[in-house]
């Protein structure tokens, strides 16, 4: 029960920080970004903190699946 209720947070936190990554892909073309339409683009800051933050839930949220799988 204390495994599923991390999860349900941790899905909530990953969701929110790919939108946050959505948002801020959209905005950083008005403030000065590149709009050659080049698919690569340089993570800095904040953007780079919730990308990164984003993998590691991820990697979490998949760990603690695989950990109730092989448990139950």
């Amino acid at each position: 029960m204390f495994l599923a209720i991390i999860q349900i947070l941790l899905s909530v936190a990953i969701i929110t920080l790919i939108l946050l990554q959505q948002r801020s892909a959209g905005t950083s073309g008005l403030l000065g970004g590149d709009s050659s339409g080049g698919v690569y683009q340089t993570r800095r800051g904040m953007e780079k903190a919730a990308f990164n933050a984003t993998i590691v839930l991820s990697i979490v949220f998949v760990a603690l699946a695989l950990y109730q799988l092989v448990r139950s």
